[in-house]
């Protein structure tokens, strides 16, 4: 199993908006593809002062589905990200592999 972890911090003042994208449209946007089996949103507990944390994780089956989604998917379903909300919601990822 691949965990692809993807951590957003989001300001505040546009956590709302940026909750409702992700739920409506990015995270099924992203399971669409085929490439993982589920998926968890965790927020994260410990944060800074206007922002708010948030871990997404996908599960794919094995590295091959995971870079297929990268090869195939990732590019455009980021830039919509990033076109949509730009440095208000600044992404980190992590790929974890179970053990």
């Amino acid at each position: 199993m691949i965990l692809y972890n993807v951590t957003v911090t989001v300001d505040e003042a546009i956590h709302d908006d940026w909750y409702h994208w992700m739920t409506t449209e990015h995270i099924p946007q992203v399971m669409a593809t085929g490439k993982f089996t589920g998926w968890k949103r965790y927020r994260v507990l410990l944060e800074k002062e206007g922002q708010i944390t948030y871990s997404i994780q996908y599960f794919a089956e094995n590295m091959a589905q995971l870079q297929l989604y990268q090869a195939l998917h990732a590019n455009e379903l980021q830039a919509r990200h990033r076109q949509k909300f730009g440095d208000r919601a600044v992404v980190f990822r992590t790929i974890l592999e179970e053990a």
